[in-house]
């Protein structure tokens, strides 16, 4: 009896660790022990309460409130022309429909950008009008003096390097970056530099999967890879490419887990036909 209730206590633990694994809140100190142990990092991204409280609901470990709402919220070609207020407002309502996951949120073209104290002041912005975890910035060397002054001030920053959108204008193009030796060796600078200065993840964007494979094995912390390969600590995609929902945009590195635009344009056709042919309410559907 005594050894079977010895075996009973150990299945009892094992499940509580199991459930409590699963269930723990995610912060950057956790991203870090997931990376160490093998363990991928899923990370989606999110704008709005309702898409955000389901891909919580899902286990996602890092919802991104990207300025790619510019791009499938807004209707922009660009992630330009987005306002810090109005990642604010986004940020916001992801925040509120979240239990689990980390809340990351860009940091907006011309919010941070040459000036290290506008920078501090918009990641303050979005930290305390949001109470988001943690801020994202994109480029490397250039940008060291917004990231080191965000730091400063408590603020969780993770990096971004690759193809940034943000800077199309220069690139004029959205093409895999650092395929030339001397681009390569300049982001494996640069993410070094992010690393050193304190920042606790990387997001590598469309880039060889080689070279993001080595940035992954030289840096002690978290590497995620959107159109990087599989070698990375882990990989983010937008959420309305991902469900079909943005059915223009269709590069290698996406894969499509549903159609939802066809099925919403059904939903949607069935619905005003019910209602052109009387069909809708039925009486059952009224009071």
């Amino acid at each position: 009896m005594q050894e079977l209730s010895y075996i009973c206590t150990l299945i009892k633990r094992c499940f509580m660790s199991n459930y409590m694994e699963e269930t723990r809140i995610i912060t950057v100190q956790r991203l870090r022990e997931m990376a160490l142990r093998g363990e991928k990092i899923a990370m989606i991204t999110a704008y709005d309460y309702s898409m955000a409280k389901l891909v919580d609901a899902a286990g996602i470990d890092i919802i991104l409130v990207g300025d790619s709402a510019a791009n499938v919220m807004a209707g922009y070609t660009t992630t330009l022309p987005i306002t810090l207020n109005e990642m604010i407002y986004h940020a916001s309502s992801v925040v509120r429909g979240v239990k689990r996951a980390l809340v990351l949120v860009d940091l907006p073209f011309g919010s941070y950008q040459g000036n290290s104290k506008e920078a501090l002041n918009s990641a303050i912005r979005i930290m305390k009008e949001s109470s988001a975890h943690a801020v994202k910035l994109e480029g490397g060397k250039q940008i060291l003096d917004s990231v080191t002054r965000i730091l400063s001030a408590g603020i969780p920053v993770c990096g971004h390097l690759g193809l940034t959108p943000q800077s199309i204008n220069k690139f004029g193009t959205y093409v895999v970056r650092a395929t030339e030796a001397d681009e390569a060796k300049i982001l494996l600078e640069d993410a070094h530099a992010l690393e050193d200065a304190g920042c606790f993840a990387i997001v590598l964007e469309k880039i060889p999967a080689a070279l993001a494979k080595q940035v992954a094995d030289e840096l002690t912390i978290p590497v995620i890879g959107i159109g990087a390969g599989r070698h990375t600590d882990g990989q983010v995609l937008v959420l309305h490419d991902m469900l079909g929902i943005n059915e223009e945009f269709s590069p290698r590195f996406l894969r499509r887990y549903l159609s939802l635009g066809e099925e919403i344009r059904n939903a949607v056709w069935r619905y005003v036909d019910d209602v052109k042919t009387k069909d809708f309410p039925s009486d059952a559907e009224q009071y």
